[in-house]
């Protein structure tokens, strides 16, 4: 068993005991929902993409539903145990999940998560999604992407990239990009988006294949160089950035965020959680605003997020598979 497994599983009889009290509780009534003030928990450290999401959902979902929505940062062993924190907590709206990439690929890259995303949570939406960018330090003398390839094939395992941990959507895109580029790229591991990112911008790290909600005011405030945005077309935010396939590389990914809540939640809750939050995200200055973080807003139903999650599940492992990618 990894480091990683052993903290999941001891999360997992920390939480035990709560769980059994849940189930031994009397029956949930959405009549009143909500009540008091709701926990949305992101799986990551403070200042990452998937936190400025929430916080914009979460303000929205407060002035719609009259309760808080505080924001709970629990990172660790790749969004496993903030994940884990959610699965056990009792099932009755009071604790939600916003989450990312990791709850897809990790069923592919731990033997015992100590829970299954697909049984464990019940979808609500998917809240957005947001291209991949490249970005390097400024010190790095590259700019651009034929540029860059052409100095990490000239320098094979001396150039390192960081990623938010094994299997987190950096990780994946840096892998599919060095496969793609015949390039040797080593892995540094980082404890979530904004020490990633902080990482690149200090050197420690040469590149990051990140959202652009993780770096966009970093790039924007100079302290960030970005060499490529892996979408169709380039970005309104990133006007100047050009993306991969106008550089000759035909690589498309991206990050999405998504909203969930412990299985057994009453479907009520459910539909109360998933028609406030369709009409936050339909409302145009939140629209606006998720867009200036450099995300799209989805706002699909919870069965289309369920079928998304499947789909991206198989996909991602798929992946995993064929790279041979491993928990350390």
């Amino acid at each position: 068993m990894t480091g990683a497994e052993r903290l999941i599983a001891t999360a997992a009889r920390a939480l035990l005991p709560l769980a059994i009290l849940a189930g031994s509780a009397l029956p949930i009534s959405a009549q009143d929902y909500p009540s008091r003030p709701v926990e949305v928990v992101v799986p990551f450290p403070a200042g990452g993409g998937t936190e400025i999401v929430t916080r914009l959902v979460g303000e929205g979902l407060a002035r719609r539903l009259g309760q808080p929505f505080v924001v709970l940062n629990r990172p660790g062993a790749n969004t496993n145990l903030g994940t884990l924190s959610v699965v056990r907590s009792r099932p009755d709206g009071y604790t939600l999940l916003i989450t990312s990439f990791g709850l897809a690929a990790n069923p592919s890259l731990y033997r015992n998560l100590g829970f299954e995303p697909q049984t464990d949570l019940e979808p609500i939406t998917m809240v957005a999604n947001s291209p991949t960018v490249l970005t390097v330090p400024l010190a790095l003398p590259v700019n651009s992407l034929t540029e860059f390839i052409d100095y990490a094939r000239a320098r094979p395992g001396e150039l390192n990239y960081a990623s938010y941990g094994v299997g987190s959507s950096p990780h994946l895109g840096a892998v599919l990009f060095q496969s793609m580029t015949g390039t040797k790229i080593a892995h540094i591991p980082y404890n979530g988006g904004g020490p990633a990112a902080l990482g690149v911008m200090t050197n420690q790290v040469q590149a990051l294949f990140s959202s652009v909600v993780t770096v966009l005011g970093m790039i924007r405030g100079g302290n960030l160089k970005a060499i490529a945005i892996a979408s169709e077309r380039r970005s309104e935010l990133l006007p100047n950035v050009p993306t991969f396939a106008e550089q000759g590389l035909d690589y498309q990914t991206g990050t999405w965020y998504g909203l969930l809540a412990p299985a057994k939640t009453p479907p009520a809750i459910i539909d109360t959680l998933h028609r406030a939050s369709a009409s936050v995200l339909a409302d145009a200055s939140v629209k606006s605003r998720i867009a200036e973080q450099g995300a799209e807003v989805v706002a699909n139903s919870p069965n289309e997020f369920r079928a998304f999650l499947k789909e991206e599940t198989a996909r991602l492992g798929r992946v995993i598979r064929e790279y041979q990618i491993k928990i350390d």
